[in-house]
This record gives structure tokens, C-alpha cells and sequence, in this order.
């Protein structure tokens, strides 16, 4: 029961991370109908302004609480990385709106490659340490043992993503939101301005990214310029378990997803003699997903969208 309890909890903060970054494909697809392959590269430009602005606040102002320096590096990230992600979105696919599938999938495929090639020039090659900021002192539960920064990661994911629930279904810019991924020509017609909300959209997308990356970090303790590549396409496979284009089912993808992953690697390690173990972990997120296209590829939760004019 115990080692059910850890790989539980285990799955949940591995999945919290997912289900934010899964967030952006889903929010994107859904207004703009384009999948956003370099939303993975966003997570690791965010973890990189985080670290930078770490160093910074270490050279400058020592001394500052783990809590502060964390909050400072999260909320300097994201509006940083949300700059990039409308940078993207203005100069890589407003014009491909309109254009053949293949071509903003293609574009996308060549920003992700940009992105790291940028970071790889700013940052370097190596694996960079990120510094522990919260006590190493495990917390207790049920005999499992969780820590401090992986409790705050799932207090924040949590915040993230209630917060994007309401301003989804109660705020104005949510229903602009919706009323363009259902028709954006007849949203243009009741006086909702497209350009402004899909822009909206990349940001909102951009700033959950930052918060995943800079927890990414935390949790793992080491950064390096292709880190956004695997945590992206499994927040991908977690977007169409769930449902693409609706985010409930992003959240709970997200979270199946980890959790699937760490009962995986946790017990069928454990039944083949650690042969399907932690380091042969990813391919339970692709089995899933050839699962689900397979036999149900709406997704869990599959979105009921009308087919576009």
C-alpha cells in the first residue's frame, strides 16, 4: 500500500506538470485548430529566464528565502515567456492561418528547433543546476514521502489551472475564447476581435508553460536546452488523451498520464525485473496514445466542435 500511495503521488506531481503544459496545446488547438510543437520548447525557455533571474537574485540581493526567491523566479518568467510565445505567434503563424495543415506543423517543427538552438547560444550546452530553495526535509504520507517543492508544485498547478477555469467559463475574454474556436468568422461579426484573443491564448498557454518549467527545475534540480522536447510531446499525448481542444480533459490527461507513468514504471519495473523500469518510463505515454487513437480518438473527454466555414 505504501508503494501504491508513492507512485500515487509520485504520478500526481509528474502529471501536474503535464496537465500545465498540456494546457497550451489544447487552448491553442481550440481557437486556432493548429498543434503548437514548439510549446514544449516554451516550458524550457521559461526554467531558463527562472534560473537566470535566480542567479541574479543570488549575486545581487543574497539571503532571500527559498519561498521568495522561487515566487520572484516564477513570476519573472512569465511575462518574459509570454512575450516569446506571442513573438512566435506573430511572426511564424499568423500568416499560415489559412494555409495547408502541413505547413504551420512544419513551421512549428522548425520554431521548437530555433528555440533550443537559441537557448543552446545564450545558456550553453551543458546541464545547467538548478539550486534546491526549499528544505530537503521529506513530508510524510500515508509512509510516503513527498517534498516541500513538490507540494508547492501541486498547490500551484491547482491555482494555475482553477484560475484558467475561471476566466475560461466566467470573464469576457473567456467567452471571446470560445465563441472563436467555435466560429471564428461569425465571432469576427459580433465584434470579437480574433487576432487579439488567439494572442491572448499563446500568452495565457506561454505563462502555465513558464510555471511547469520553473517547477520542472526545482524538482529535478538540473536544466538544459532540449529539456522541452520530451515533457512536450508526452503534454501532447496528455492533450489527446484527455480531448484536444477542451481543457478539462487537458487537466485530466495530464494527470492520467503521470499517474499511468509512475504505476508503470513502479510496478511493471517491479513484475519484469526492472527491464520496463524508471529508465523505459516513456514509452508507457506513446503506448497510451497509440491506445487512444486507436480506440477512441476524440479522447476522453472529446470535444463536440462544428466543423469551420
Amino acid at each position: 500500500m505504501e508503494t501504491f500511495i508513492q507512485q500515487l503521488l509520485n504520478g500526481l506531481v509528474l502529471g501536474s506538470m503535464y496537465a500545465l503544459v498540456a494546457l497550451g496545446y489544447t487552448m491553442v488547438y481550440g481557437v486556432l485548430n493548429l498543434i503548437n510543437f514548439a510549446h514544449g520548447d516554451v516550458l524550457m525557455i521559461g526554467a531558463m529566464i527562472g534560473l537566470t533571474i535566480l542567479q541574479l537574485l543570488e549575486a545581487y540581493i543574497p539571503g532571500l528565502p527559498g519561498y521568495v526567491q522561487l515566487a520572484a523566479a516564477i513570476l519573472g518568467a512569465i511575462p518574459l515567456t509570454m512575450l516569446v510565445s506571442i513573438l512566435i505567434e506573430r511572426v511564424a503563424y499568423r500568416r499560415l492561418r489559412h494555409a495547408p495543415r502541413l505547413a504551420p506543423l512544419i513551421t512549428a517543427i522548425g520554431v521548437s528547433i530555433l528555440l533550443q538552438t537559441f537557448a543552446m547560444m545564450i545558456w550553453g550546452r551543458s546541464p545547467l543546476p538548478f539550486p534546491q530553495l526549499l528544505s530537503s526535509e521529506p513530508i510524510m504520507i500515508g509512509g510516503a514521502m513527498i517534498s516541500q517543492t513538490q507540494v508547492l508544485l501541486l498547490v500551484l498547478a491547482a491555482v494555475a489551472m482553477g484560475a484558467l477555469v475561471l476566466l475560461v467559463e466566467r470573464t469576457r475574454m473567456g467567452r471571446a475564447m470560445r465563441a472563436v474556436a467555435e466560429n471564428p468568422r461569425v465571432a469576427g461579426l459580433m465584434g470579437v476581435d480574433a487576432n487579439r484573443v488567439i494572442v491572448a491564448t499563446f500568452a495565457i498557454g506561454a505563462a502555465l508553460a513558464a510555471v511547469a518549467g520553473v517547477m520542472w527545475g526545482a524538482n529535478y534540480a538540473s536544466i538544459t536546452f532540449t529539456m522541452g522536447v520530451l515533457p512536450g510531446l508526452k503534454a501532447f499525448c496528455a492533450a489527446v488523451l484527455g480531448g484536444i481542444g477542451n481543457i478539462y480533459g487537458a487537466m485530466i490527461g495530464g494527470l492520467l498520464l503521470g499517474i499511468i507513468e509512475a504505476l508503470g514504471a513502479g510496478y511493471i519495473g517491479d513484475l519484469t525485473g526492472g527491464f520496463l523500469g524508471s529508465h523505459y518510463q516513456d514509452i508507457f505515454a506513446f503506448v497510451v496514445l497509440i491506445l487512444v487513437l486507436t480506440l477512441r480518438p476524440s479522447g476522453i473527454m472529446g470535444e463536440r466542435v462544428a466543423d469551420r466555414a
